[in-house]
This record gives structure tokens, C-alpha cells and sequence, in this order.
């Protein structure tokens, strides 16, 4: 790293740009994913320098930047090819709430903002706290949650985490602590014989069509179809492991498991 703490960070994931902006520390970051929408306009004010899966190598060396900040396995061949450029590289690797936790608190230590930082993962984990007292006497309903349609896949860790926070039980958690997405396949009989009084669909970059949901073939029995309890939440909202999960990813289930009440 030329310099420390880090004064050009290039941001591979969404929740990486937010947490720095959170932080005051958006000057600090020098390019983004073409994915980031949060906080809005940072896609105007930010160059744009990588995909998911995929980025612009000759366009992020050009920013010359002492940090690039990355997420997960499938990220694993850009952060090859940066080390072989001789960047310098953090790939976090969340997937649950403990870990985002974790990553902010850590990512504020290191552009020296560590106070900062845990004052904003304290707060977050207040308001997970509270909520859970609010929903503690409540009736839980099951909710299936879907991150992909075909294969149908469901909800990572830190989504029923959330869907545990917001009073629901999670109809696949065993599944939920497999961080790879082939290992959380389901299959349609199983959300069948789940029986879910809720579906809540968030299609990774893709808009949900409820209507497709209800007519799968055997669908028609279970309570969260036959009742029209089909919700979509958009995936910058849920599917970032960060502050958008905690705040209006979390708020959003709040209000689908409410159509219950």
C-alpha cells in the first residue's frame, strides 16, 4: 500500500462505496462499481471502473490507486489479475450479520476513522436489538425467500438473519449458511412442501414477476399464493451485505412480513 492510511481506494462493491460515504471518506475513492447506486449520484460523481464479475483492469491502474476494496469468490479473478499488476487488495468476504458488522468497523480502522465506525455498527446493531423486542411476541410467519428464479435459489445468511430480526422464520436455513449460490438451490417441491405464508423475491439485478411465482405448477396451495403475499424488494436493498441490508433492506421485510398483521 503507497500510502497509509489509504488516500485512493478504488470500490469493487456496493457496500464498500456506501460504508466510505457513511464515513465522510468518499473523497478518498477514486473509481466504483458500475453496480453502486448508493448513496444516489455516486455513479455521476465516481468513475466507473468494473461490473461484478468483471472489471476494467487498464482503467483501475490508471486511477493509481493504493487500495482496491473487493467482495467474495466470484471476484477472485479480478483480485488475480490486480496482484499481478502489483495493487494492493482487501477482499472482504461477509456473509453473515456478525460479518458485516465486522467489515465496517474494520473498514473504518483502516482510513482511520475506527471510532467512527464502530458508532455506526453500534447503532446498526441497537436497531436490529429493538426491532427484535418489538416482534418478540408476535406470531412468526414462514417466509421463502428467493434470490434467483431458475434455478431457484434462496436467501443467503445475512437475508434470514433479517427475516429472523423482522419476526418471520426462514422455511430454508440450512441452506441460508452455504455462501455459495449452487448450494442454496431449491427445488420447487420443497418450497411446496415448506408451505411459506410469505414470499419475498429479490432477483439479483432482474425485476420479479410475481405472476410467474404464482402459476409454477402446484403453487396454487400454498398459504403465501393462494393469499396474493408476494413481494418483491429490489436487490441493491437486501443483497448488499452492508448498510443497505441493515437499513432499508431490513425495513422492507419489516413492511412485507406486516401484510400479515
Amino acid at each position: 500500500m503507497r500510502n497509509f492510511p489509504p488516500e485512493r481506494i478504488v470500490c469493487l462493491t456496493e457496500e464498500t462505496v456506501e460504508t466510505l460515504y457513511l464515513l465522510g471518506q468518499q473523497d478518498r475513492i477514486v473509481g466504483v462499481s458500475g453496480f453502486a447506486v448508493r448513496p444516489p449520484g455516486v455513479r455521476r460523481e465516481k468513475p466507473r471502473v468494473s461490473a461484478f464479475t468483471s472489471a476494467d483492469i487498464p482503467k483501475i491502474l490508471a486511477l493509481k490507486p493504493d487500495l482496491v476494496l473487493t467482495f467474495s469468490d466470484l471476484q477472485a479473478d479480478i483480485v488475480a489479475a490486480l496482484l499481478r499488476e502489483g495493487m494492493t487488495v482487501i477482499g472482504y468476504n461477509q456473509r453473515d450479520l456478525a460479518g458485516i458488522m465486522a467489515m465496517i468497523r474494520q473498514l473504518g480502522a483502516l482510513v482511520g476513522c475506527a471510532e467512527q465506525a464502530d458508532q455506526l455498527a453500534a447503532s446498526y446493531e441497537q436497531r436490529l436489538q429493538s426491532i427484535r423486542r418489538t416482534v418478540a411476541d408476535k406470531t412468526r410467519p414462514r417466509v421463502y425467500f428467493e434470490e434467483w428464479d431458475d434455478p431457484m435459489i434462496s436467501g443467503i445468511h445475512w437475508v434470514s438473519e433479517l427475516i429472523e430480526v423482522a419476526g418471520g422464520d426462514d422455511v430454508f436455513p440450512a441452506q441460508a449458511i452455504e455462501s455459495k449460490a449452487k448450494d442454496r438451490i431449491v427445488q420447487s417441491t420443497d418450497v411446496v412442501a415448506a408451505m411459506p405464508d410469505i414470499i419475498i423475491a429479490s432477483w439479483c439485478g432482474k425485476k420479479v414477476r410475481p405472476e410467474k411465482i404464482a402459476a409454477r405448477p402446484g403453487w396454487d396451495i400454498i398459504p403465501a399464493v393462494a393469499s396474493g403475499r408476494i413481494v418483491e424488494i429490489k436487490s441493491p436493498l437486501i443483497l448488499q451485505p452492508g448498510p443497505a441490508a441493515l437499513t432499508d433492506g431490513l425495513d422492507a421485510i419489516l413492511a412485507a412480513l406486516k401484510t400479515l398483521d
